[in-house]
């Protein structure tokens, strides 16, 4: 049943929906041409790689002198945690579904699909607010380059406003363009940084005095090593921004070439060379500006503040290349959140509609881009473009995703029963745990954002379940070979006897016969069947039906398994009219309630009044009254 935009939409409509698809296998895979993986490596990058914008300056601010080895135990926690987590999240969501496809196994129905709505909460928090602290980000270096007009003084809010309408004009031009550019970006911004980091290491081999002071400084200033690895332990969760970047990284594996063994071998490279690459670039930058900035200048209104890598650009190579290393930061910090929203459109269509708790034009990309733009413009107006402000929510979202997939791979490990690898991803679990709660306490706000994405994604998708949950929801239909006998040789007409499985004895079905030719005057040689609907997970939205021919005491029956009863009996019935040439008959019994509570029962368990509803999905889906098939209540 696969279903394409209709030709007949008007132009701006088909644009939108452009690549829109119905078939799961093109939801599983995603709709965009794929690239090798050091392309899709530069996109995950450009917010992975972005963070040296600030991140020596946030880890100086934060343990003074021991922002080397802070930033030394981030970066073991990277290689050694977060690395390995993600490598082993590939191996099992090749198809782009992160870490949180991995715990959705794990709470049954509905409870599951609250689970997943939570994560992806979270996962709105952090890429979201990636988009909008990299832009706010962005804008500050604007601001403060020496040759920026002075008009822009204090229009932090309207340039980066600007800045995110012109990352999402980005992403509706098509998702090659994006990764296109975030390779020039990601190229480019790496190699002045070579340049900055290399010149202050020479710096700083010329001057060997200026490492003797620092030194100096940690010994009079902590009694042992013992200490400074104690302190540098407790200030390491305000240095979480470093580990932005592995989720996206395997929420996008969709988009890496190859079929499924190479798409996990590439993200593995992707996930590999970007921690390495980013390890290495944070260990030398932090050293080089704890040893050559002063203190003073990393205090809010210095010249490092949020820059220290700048800093060095202007004070060691000019300010003609420092304006030139400025540009390169500001533009891979704007396009970081090409990175979240490569994130958001590759992950939210594979969960929301399938659970049919978003409208169907979500699985096409630039619906989803405008809709993700203009919440990003809100947050932005509601934090007045302040990267401070921001920065809690964006650590709790990286956090809460790091230690989700800590929590699946250690799960996974224990199920396929391997102690060894459960002991240690136990243990890395454990020390994101601590990460994460440290950072909470500190900055509450983070889980308040979250808390509000987390509201507005389950009551959005509670509503949107509730108006789709009318749609046929069934993806395909498929006959075992006798329930085909017993279609082929209904000549003619088809009546079906809507039966609810209980004891399936003889007087059940003896029973239902003698009522239903009672309230109809079925004749004798009418072909009956009987059709029984077991639900499984109500859950669930859209399915395929495996429909079985059985026959018991004489009587036919086709039995099927499905999350609603009222959807897939229109769907069979339709499915049986287009087989046959003639609309067939179904027949049922008067249920008796509460409307109220039996369309609860609907809507929660698949159940409910279902001859009102299965008349009412087969009106949707059949606007023709001659070729829609009859419902019968009696």
């Amino acid at each position: 049943m696969l279903q394409r935009v209709s030709t007949g939409d008007g132009p701006v409509r088909r644009w939108l929906l452009d690549g829109l698809q119905a078939d799961r296998g093109q939801i599983e895979h995603g709709p965009h041409r794929k690239h090798s993986w050091w392309q899709v490596m530069c996109l995950t990058g450009v917010d992975y790689f972005s963070t040296l914008g600030y991140q020596p300056g946030i880890a100086a601010l934060a343990a003074g002198a021991l922002s080397p080895l802070a930033t030394l135990l981030l970066v073991l926690l990277t290689l050694f945690g977060a690395l390995p987590i993600y490598r082993r999240v590939a191996d099992e969501s090749a198809d782009g579904q992160g870490s949180i496809a991995m715990l959705e196994k794990l709470a049954p129905q509905w409870w599951g699909k609250l689970f997943v709505l939570a994560l992806l909460g979270f996962a709105a928090t952090d890429f979201v607010i990636t988009m909008t602290l990299s832009a706010a980000d962005a804008t500050a270096h604007i601001l403060e380059n020496p040759f920026v007009p002075a008009f822009l003084d204090g229009q932090q809010v309207p340039v980066t406003l600007f800045l995110l309408v012109l990352l999402g004009a980005v992403f509706l031009m098509g998702f090659s363009e994006a990764i296109g550019i975030a390779v020039v970006l990601v190229g480019l911004y790496l190699l002045m940084n070579g340049v900055v980091v290399a010149t202050a290491v020479l710096r700083v081999l010329e001057e060997p005095h200026l490492v003797v002071d620092w030194r100096h400084l940690l010994t009079s200033t902590y009694s042992n090593p013992i200490a400074m690895v104690g302190l540098s332990l407790v200030v390491m969760p305000k240095l979480a921004l470093g580990l932005s970047g592995f989720e996206t990284g395997v929420a996008v594996m969709p988009v890496i070439e190859g079929d499924r063994p190479r798409r996990i071998r590439g993200a593995k490279r992707l996930l590999t060379v970007s921690a390495l690459v980013m390890s290495v670039f944070l260990i030398c930058s932090s050293v080089v500006t704890t040893v050559l900035i002063p203190a003073r200048e990393f205090q809010d209104g210095g010249k490092a503040s949020g820059r220290a890598l700048a800093y060095l650009a202007h004070a060691f190579l000019g300010d003609w290349f420092g304006t030139a290393y400025d540009v390169s930061t500001i533009a891979i910090l704007w396009f970081a959140g090409a990175s979240a929203m490569a994130g958001l459109i590759n992950l939210v269509p594979r969960y929301l509609p399938r659970y049919g708790m978003a409208p169907d034009w979500t699985r096409a990309v630039r619906p989803l881009v405008l809709v993700f733009s203009l919440i990003a413009v809100v947050i932005t107006l509601i934090f007045h473009a302040d990267v401070e402000a921001q920065g809690g929510a964006y650590a709790t979202g990286v956090l809460v995703l790091i230690l989700s997939a800590a929590v699946a791979v250690t799960l996974s490990a224990w199920r396929r029963g391997r102690r060894r690898a459960r002991a240690l991803f136990g243990l890395i679990a454990a020390v994101f745990a601590y990460t994460l709660v440290a950072n909470v306490i500190e900055r509450p706000d983070g889980v308040k954002i979250a808390a509000f994405f987390i509201v507005a994604i389950v009551v959005t998708s509670l509503i949107s379940r509730a108006t789709r949950s009318t749609e046929l929801r069934v993806t395909d239909i498929h006959l075992d070979p006798l329930a085909e006998r017993f279609v082929n040789e209904a000549s003619g007409e088809i009546h079906l006897i809507a039966n609810e499985p209980n004891d399936r004895d003889q007087d059940e079905y003896n029973d239902k016969r003698r009522e239903q030719w009672l309230n109809h005057r079925l004749r004798s040689a009418e072909p009956v069947m009987f059709v029984e609907v077991t639900v499984v997970d109500a859950s669930d939205f859209a399915t395929e039906l495996s429909v079985h021919g059985e026959e018991r005491f004489g009587h036919r029956i086709l039995h099927y398994r499905s999350p609603t009863v009222p959807n897939s009996l229109a769907a069979l019935l339709l499915h049986l009219r287009d087989r046959t040439g003639h609309p067939p008959h179904i027949y049922f019994h008067w249920t008796e309630g509460n409307p109220v509570t039996a369309m609860l029962r609907y809507l929660l368990f698949g159940g409910g009044d279902v001859p009102p509803l299965t008349r009412e999905v087969l009106r949707q889906a059949e606007p023709d009254v001659i070729r829609r098939p009859h419902v019968h209540v009696g």
